[in-house]
């Protein structure tokens, strides 16, 4: 099971095509859309699927369930090392939870910047720079959960009050947080009300139209597919946050998926096999890559062909995804994730004070804590 995007299952059906005569074994594929993925119980998924695609926030959960195979198997330590030594960013340990790996990463994201190269002669650097072209309408800024809630991860983050991992310490502290607040405050009085709708997705089609009069996106997942020539009718470029701190472009929540074994799966074997090969980097550089996947290893990042082929997507947000935020990862964030992102929400659009809104998030956060947390909840391994 994937996520319906051509990003997401296209190249594992083309990689899956290339493991069948290579090996003989079929994998067959279905998908999800973006939200039912982000929220369907993994449980479920892999109760009726051999591999399952997750995203890192759900390693506590499933954990607590036991519903995945973990995938550092005995004999393949030299793979692990090469998948390990290839993490774009913290995307492989972001998928490691109480000493195993459940994961390994196929697709590496966070929050980037979008813009359009036919219309501006260079991206805001600075988050002031956005906040001048969204009072010249020109800027769009997906809200829809959970990406409300990434927007204050990243903006935090950015200034140095990077959010708490542990739900027995606070998420923020209130003078930082409100902060944080009034910023998202500010900008979503300046852009259009739809983006509290719109999914990166839907703000990369918009910005992707050819009269479209959105020229930058300042804090959105980056989508390499929008870049490529000729995939849509104007071509979009992606680089770093604007940066609102003074130690660049650090900060963004980190996003990506991951390839998983199903603990329930009669061939397991099977599927672990498939999840090392596709994570490899020469898949990943090769064929994923050129079947529209956004790779998770290093290797496709620092490709010369892959980067070419998608205006330098990947060297040019390769600094913001390096100093990416990993999530909190804890058995009960997924519904704090959903919770926060609407008190976030209603928060804007009824007027309510940044600490009240605050409050609010640092106790949603305490009470997502598992029945019995211990000091090292939400660092994983």
């Amino acid at each position: 099971m994937t996520w319906s995007h051509p990003r997401g299952y296209d190249p594992m059906v083309a990689c899956s095509s290339l493991w069948q005569q290579k090996t003989g074994v079929a994998i067959d594929w279905d998908k999800r859309s973006l939200q039912g993925f982000e929220s369907f119980p993994v449980e479920e998924l892999a109760r009726a699927y051999d591999l399952i695609v997750i995203d890192h926030p759900h390693v506590g959960q499933i954990t607590a369930e036991r519903c995945l195979a973990p995938l550092d198997v005995a004999g393949r330590e030299v793979e692990r090392a090469a998948l390990a030594s290839g993490s774009v960013g913290q995307s492989y340990p972001s998928y490691a939870w109480q000493g195993r790996q459940w994961a390994f990463p196929i697709d590496a994201a966070s929050q980037v910047q979008a813009w359009r190269p036919d219309a501006l002669d260079a991206p805001p650097a600075r988050w002031s720079q956005v906040l001048d072209l969204a009072r010249q309408g020109r800027v769009l800024l997906p809200l829809r959960p959970p990406h409300v809630l990434m927007v204050f991860y990243t903006l935090a983050g950015n200034l140095g009050h990077a959010c708490a991992t542990d739900p027995s310490r606070d998420l923020i502290d209130s003078e930082a947080g409100s902060q944080v607040f009034e910023m998202m405050r500010e900008i979503a009085g300046l852009v259009e009300p739809a983006c509290l709708e719109m999914d990166p997705i839907a703000v990369s089609e918009r910005m992707a139209e050819a009269d479209s009069k959105i020229i930058c996106a300042p804090l959105i997942y980056g989508y390499a597919s929008y870049a490529l020539s000729g995939f849509r009718a104007r071509r979009l470029a992606f680089t770093d946050i604007p940066v609102v701190g003074a130690n660049g472009p650090v900060g963004s929540a980190l996003g990506g998926t991951g390839i998983a074994v199903s603990a329930f799966s009669k061939a397991k074997e099977a599927a672990t096999d498939f999840a090392y090969w596709v994570a490899s980097g020469d898949v990943q550089r090769g064929a994923y890559a050129a079947a529209g996947g956004q790779p998770g290893h290093a290797a496709a990042w620092e490709d010369h062909t892959v980067n070419a082929a998608t205006g330098n997507f990947y060297r040019d947000t390769r600094a913001t995804l390096g100093g990416a935020w990993v999530r909190p990862r804890h058995d009960g964030y997924m519904a704090f994730q959903q919770a926060a992102s609407d008190r976030i929400l209603s928060g804007m659009t009824s007027g309510h004070r940044a600490a009240e809104v605050v409050a609010d998030l640092v106790s949603l956060f305490r009470e997502s804590a598992p029945a019995q947390v211990s000091g090292a909840a939400g660092r994983g391994a």
